[in-house]
């Protein structure tokens, strides 16, 4: 038996520069993995066939799971008889712009690679990726990195400074194609400075990260929400260095320096008083 973590990811900036005639939208995001996972098992079986126990009867386990898709695809391209019972226990929350899904299929090829002695390397894992996701190949490898293209282009940068980062997602899910689709119909769009952001992380300026925050799906997702505003205020009220949404929402994550544990316990206190988030958690970047 395999046994992986599967890490959720923030994106610190999301930018659209641009729509493929095939509808797919071009971005520039910069991406940060954090210490928020999903757990998932793997154990080889002799009959061919793929079994998904989770612990969230929410969670699809037949043919719609991205970790269904990603065991196909490896038993039909290597001609794999084996197949796979694969158990999950979730912990990112669904439907949050935290890459939940993708994670969880990230894990799941760098653990049957090992199950099934394939010998891929990770260009090789991430190649074959991009063809069920575009945030799988950044969850294969994971840290801090620049995606562009449709999120397969992938730039790795130096490790985001330590910090706090505290987690808030109401109960709420926002569909991504939702998001994408409205913010199509937008005409004043706002576009974070990612090359900015870069050079503060190159410099491991973490105020120069925080000034940079920005996502232009925000105004969309939060046009329709208002808790997500709200929350977000309540961490800057609270000494968060910064605050976004991640993704497409309707997670609001807040960035606070190392002293200042206390104040994200306070925002965690009055967001949970207030009713506005079940799920929150303090964590930090890895």
């Amino acid at each position: 038996m395999i046994t992986r973590k599967a890490y959720a990811k923030i994106n610190l900036g999301l930018d659209v520069v641009g729509k493929r005639d095939d509808g797919y939208h071009l971005v520039k995001m910069i991406m940060q993995s954090i210490d928020l996972y999903d757990e998932l098992s793997f154990e080889k079986t002799n009959d061919g066939k793929i079994t998904i126990i989770t612990s969230n009867a929410k969670i699809p386990t037949d043919n719609h799971n991205l970790i269904w898709k990603v065991a196909r695809q490896l038993q039909e391209k290597f001609d794999i008889k084996d197949g796979v019972a694969v158990s999950l226990k979730k912990y990112i929350p669904m439907a949050a712009g935290m890459a939940g899904g993708s994670t969880d299929a990230a894990a799941t090829y760098i653990a049957l690679n090992e199950l099934w002695k394939l010998g891929l390397s990770r260009v090789d894992m991430c190649e074959l990726a991009v063809n069920l996701g575009a945030d799988i190949p950044y969850c294969i490898c994971g840290g801090t990195a620049l995606s562009e293209g449709i999120g397969e282009k992938l730039t790795f940068l130096r490790d985001m400074p330590s910090c706090h980062i505290l987690i808030a997602k109401p109960a709420i899910d926002v569909s991504t194609p939702w998001a994408y689709k409205n913010f199509d119909e937008q005409t004043d769009v706002e576009h974070p400075d990612i090359d900015g952001m870069i050079q503060a992380i190159d410099k491991g300026n973490l105020q120069g990260i925080t000034d940079r925050l920005g996502n232009v799906l925000e105004p969309v997702t939060a046009g329709k929400y208002t808790i997500i505003e709200e929350i977000r205020q309540i961490m800057l009220a609270n000494g968060a260095m910064g605050a976004r949404m991640s993704g497409s929402g309707p997670t609001v994550f807040g960035i606070f320096e190392n002293r200042n544990l206390s104040c994200a316990e306070h925002a965690v206190n009055e967001i949970r008083s207030k009713g506005y988030a079940p799920d929150l958690i303090i964590t930090r970047p890895v």
